[in-house]
């Protein structure tokens, strides 16, 4: 399947880019995260603490485990805080 994957702060920042399309056999998540991580070492920075990290699938915050069948769009960013 083909997702727009999107990456924002410091994500953006060590992954080298803020978006991509990205084909993919991943089932969920954290497998996808695990394929991003054997590409380079950008991601592999990127996704060293996923405990840092947040997850919104087709625009609806997430777990790592969650399906990724029929998404769209996977955008990973830092946890936000109110303000």
């Amino acid at each position: 399947m083909k997702l727009d994957i999107l990456y924002f702060a410091w994500v953006r920042e060590r992954v080298g880019h803020s978006q991509e399309t990205y084909e993919t056999s991943a089932a969920t998540v954290a497998d996808l995260i695990a394929e991003l991580v054997a590409r380079d070492a950008g991601y592999a920075a990127a996704f060293a603490d996923l405990s840092a990290i947040c997850v919104a699938v087709d625009q609806e915050l997430c777990d790592f485990t969650t399906p990724l069948v029929d998404c769209r769009e996977v955008a990973f960013f830092p946890p936000m805080t109110g303000g």
